[in-house]
């Protein structure tokens, strides 16, 4: 029973802070015209609450959101269930299909992740004092080449999985027209690795954005080594940001 009301107050925590009003959802709609447009196809990969889906149907985009925690993939059906325009995918995304560990932080659900590595580097950073993964479940593991096998080739896919991106992007073989991906300061070295596939598949141009400023760093696309430079040189406080590579 405790259990289950930690899950419904973490679930509530992550509807408060990323469904904060219109000012919040015009400033993202108008951020991602960048990339998508009416009658696109969009992957939401660690779709968490639906923020962004919200975003992406607003802009007339339809939507596969991948979302393995059993308590949001109930919340997405909840918010998007009668919705055409979204699919639900019920998995995580790695490099290849079968099953993986999900280790859960009940209190914080948006940083559960499939990455031991990204829960050992959290241990003792400025930021990260507190977090708890209290709980491990076995789910469903896809990969974003199996996405587009059954759904389509998407105009642009998000991927905010906390610590696995190089993990889904290992499952990609063929460019889209633009994807973003997280990082964190805490783990720079997957950062760059995600660069480096992002170069592995034919993307030229980078841009960023830090947190949920949805700002960009700079005014124009920079190349891969200025993306790198710009990720190692920032401040452990940073935290996290986006990652954006386009064609």
């Amino acid at each position: 029973m405790f259990e289950k009301l930690r899950t419904v107050r973490g679930v509530a925590r992550s509807l408060r802070i990323y469904y904060r009003g219109r000012p919040r959802r015009a400033a993202m709609d108008d951020f991602y015209r960048r990339f998508v447009k009416r009658g696109d196809l969009v992957f939401d990969i660690g779709a968490h609450v639906g923020d962004r889906v919200g975003s992406f149907r607003r802009l007339g985009a339809r939507v596969v959101a991948a979302e393995p925690q059993h308590a949001l993939a109930t919340t997405l059906k909840l918010i998007y269930g009668r919705d055409r325009g979204v699919t639900i995918e019920r998995v995580a995304v790695g490099r290849s299909e079968g099953t993986v560990e999900l280790r859960i932080n009940t209190a914080n659900p948006t940083v559960s992740t499939a990455s031991d590595d990204f829960i050992r580097s959290s241990q003792g950073a400025p930021g990260w004092q507190g977090q708890k993964w209290n709980r491990t479940v076995t789910v469903p593991m896809t990969t974003l080449d199996a996405l587009i096998a059954r759904h389509g080739k998407p105009t642009f896919i998000k991927i905010d999985v906390e610590g696995f991106e190089a993990e889904a992007l290992a499952g990609l073989t063929a460019p889209v027209p633009a994807l973003s991906f997280e990082f964190t300061t805490i783990q720079r070295d997957l950062a760059l690795a995600c660069i480096d596939r992002c170069i592995a598949l034919g993307y030229p141009k980078f841009n960023a954005v830090l947190g949920e400023s949805l700002q960009w760093e700079w005014p124009a696309d920079v190349s891969a080594d200025d993306a790198k430079l710009w990720v190692t040189s920032l401040p452990v406080e940073a935290n996290s940001g986006d990652i954006y590579a386009a064609r």
